[in-house]
């Protein structure tokens, strides 16, 4: 249990928010105790939503009272909620050590998605993304990472957030050991219930920790690619120097897919750079070997000023090529534009204007 907690220096006490149940079990076995406790704990913390030992009423008195001489439940601390005109919310959280991150509730007619972060900052650089100008601080724990969906679901009672997607902040593979860690608390029966089929793990391109995802855990993958050449995705996305092109198209071929499954490619288009005939065309023989689906996302102008967007014409006309090829494209409508909270747009900011 090495990478259960951040502060483990601050705190004596074991936190158990983000332990798997294998840990967990561990621990209880420590305390002298049965492995199915382990169990019991784990509901009342992610289905429960406990903070404290108190209301664990199928405890004895006496192992509540050991629980917290001995234990805690860690949790994120609301320091703001921004409101979109369109329904959208983030979520600026407090972790203990005084970093903050942002979390995205995306409510929609047949399912709510929470986008949560995976790191404080990013060290990816990428030039269409306002996190990657935060610099680097440090990887989330599992706990903080599963801790933003409890958070949410505490505030927003009406609704069970069943989606989560792992697209906030950071780059979730760069935090690969707590990224898989808190995949196995969120779809495991005493976790947060959250289905494999309705968890998405998003990347930059970072080949080799693709591959140790798809052999550690069963999950959806979606892979931002923004560009049919290296020449253009380097310009864009630095990874792209250390893991070409190539070597991406060869890790999502062989990426484990269930039947019917396929891998998102997230496509940003920048007007004059990746958005002509020719990118779509480029793009279609690209993903030839790949099981895959294009989310066409058209370029936030906040991000920068030396991107435009393409008009809507143009657009469309790139996603009619790719459908004419029979690929998968879906244009995806930037949704909490207003405050920030849109692809690319995350960057714990602590505004008053909510």
């Amino acid at each position: 249990m090495t990478e259960t907690t951040h502060n483990l220096g601050i705190e004596n006490r074991v936190d158990l928010l983000g332990l798997t149940l294998e840990e967990t079990q561990t621990f209880f076995h420590s305390m002298g105790q049965e492995k199915y406790r382990a169990a019991q704990v784990m509901r009342w913390i992610y289905q429960g939503l406990s903070v404290s030992f108190d209301p664990m009423t199928n405890l004895s008195k006496e192992l509540r009272e050991k629980l917290t001489a001995t234990a805690r439940i860690g949790r994120l601390t609301t320091l703001q909620v921004f409101k979109s005109e369109d329904g959208v919310k983030k979520f600026l959280f407090g972790l203990d050590d005084g970093s903050r991150i942002e979390s995205v509730y995306i409510p929609t007619q047949d399912h709510d998605t929470l986008c949560i972060s995976t790191q404080v900052g990013c060290a990816m650089g990428c030039r269409i993304c306002r996190t990657g100008k935060m610099g680097f601080t440090r990887n989330l724990t599992a706990g903080e990472i599963v801790g933003q969906l409890l958070e949410v679901r505490r505030q927003i009672l009406d609704s069970a957030v069943r989606n989560v997607v792992l697209m906030g902040m950071g780059e979730p593979l760069a935090n690969l050991s707590n990224t898989v860690r808190a995949i196995k608390i969120m779809t495991n029966p005493n976790g947060p219930q959250i289905s494999w089929r309705h968890l998405t793990v998003s990347t930059s391109g970072l080949v080799p920790q693709m591959i140790e995802l798809g052999h550690s855990v069963r999950v959806k993958l979606a892979v931002s690619l923004n560009a049919a050449s290296d020449e253009v995705r380097s310009l864009i996305m630095p990874i792209n120097h250390k893991y070409p092109l190539d070597e991406l198209i060869a890790a999502m071929t062989n990426f484990p897919l269930p039947k019917r499954d396929r891998i998102t490619i997230e496509y940003v288009l920048i007007k004059g750079l990746n958005d002509s005939d020719s990118d779509a065309r480029m793009l279609v023989k690209l993903l030839n070997p790949v099981r895959a689906k294009v989310n066409l996302i058209p370029f936030n102008e906040e991000l920068s000023t030396e991107f435009k967007t393409p008009l809507p014409a143009r657009v469309a006309a790139f996603q009619d090529i790719l459908m004419s090829k029979s690929l998968i494209a879906i244009i995806r409508k930037s949704r909490g534009r207003d405050i920030l909270a849109a692809c690319g747009l995350l960057a714990s900011e602590n505004r008053s204007d909510c």
